[in-house]
């Protein structure tokens, strides 16, 4: 399968890293227009770099606006208003007591995780119906489905992000715009990385064993028995995103490494 992107413009959210950049990086080599997104000039603009020189000739450009905020969603779309795909990846995650989470680290939490991505399917959604093409993705996990007793706040919002995805695709019935929902599992991003590092250090393990031990630990029905890579998790991304996936719709795709215990 040779998936082909030329023509089109995609806007890749939370995109200077992790799954981000990665399914960003993708998506150039693709053909596609690539648009990134992150909070700082300096990190969008290190990011850009890294797409062109992993995809040269490649048109990229950025736009560096705090997505967690009306105003940064704004302005976004005062930049690039208009896009033929777009992956609502931006998420945040850390361990949090229920206990000791606040109201405020719960609005923060929705804010970011789930309204940047209905601000943004709001605005650019219309134009796709229009021309009868487009492809939505939202950022789940399989602590949606598998709610971690460790990050409740988390969890919740990738709950909340499937409904949305399902409920959007129903909206786009019978037109050639697709809207899907993608789960990672334990997967080896920036953030992992950054949470593993002090474990594997301690330790005298390496990052990849540390990172075999917490899925062994945390998520014991894993089948693979490791993180998944953030490539990994991009090549599911761009399908969704491809000219082929147009009879995927509606769909929670898992990327999960088999920790959902479910044959459905």
């Amino acid at each position: 399968m040779q998936i082909e992107l030329n023509g089109k413009t995609a806007i890749v959210t939370g995109s200077t890293k992790g799954i981000g950049l990665a399914s960003a990086t993708e998506l150039a080599i693709a053909g596609a227009t690539v648009v990134i997104n992150g909070r700082t000039h300096e990190s969008v603009d290190r990011a850009i770099g890294h797409i062109r020189e992993a995809a040269p000739g490649a048109e990229v450009r950025g736009v560096a606006a705090d997505l967690s905020e009306a105003a940064g969603c704004t302005l976004l779309v005062e930049k690039e208003p208009a896009c033929d795909i777009l992956v609502n990846n931006l998420g945040i995650f850390e361990i949090m007591d229920f206990f000791e989470t606040q109201d405020a680290d719960w609005q923060r939490y929705f804010d970011t995780n789930v309204m940047s991505g209905i601000r943004l399917a709001r605005a650019y959604m219309p134009r796709m119906q229009e021309k009868d093409w487009g492809r939505v993705v939202f950022l789940s996990s399989e602590s949606g489905l598998n709610i971690p007793a460790e990050m409740i706040q988390y969890g919740f919002t990738k709950t909340a992000v499937l409904s949305i995805s399902r409920g959007l695709a129903k909206r786009m019935a019978g037109t050639g715009v697709t809207v899907n929902a993608v789960l990672p599992g334990p997967t080896l991003s920036d953030g992992v990385a950054g949470m593993l590092a002090e474990d594997a250090e301690e330790r005298g393990v390496s990052l990849e064993q540390a990172g075999r031990d917490f899925v062994a630990e945390k998520r014991p029905s894993s089948i693979i028995r490791r993180p998944a890579s953030v490539q990994e998790v991009a090549n599911m991304i761009v399908y969704t995103c491809s000219k082929q996936a147009s009879a995927t719709t509606g769909a929670a795709l898992r990327v999960d490494g088999g920790v959902v215990d479910s044959i459905a």
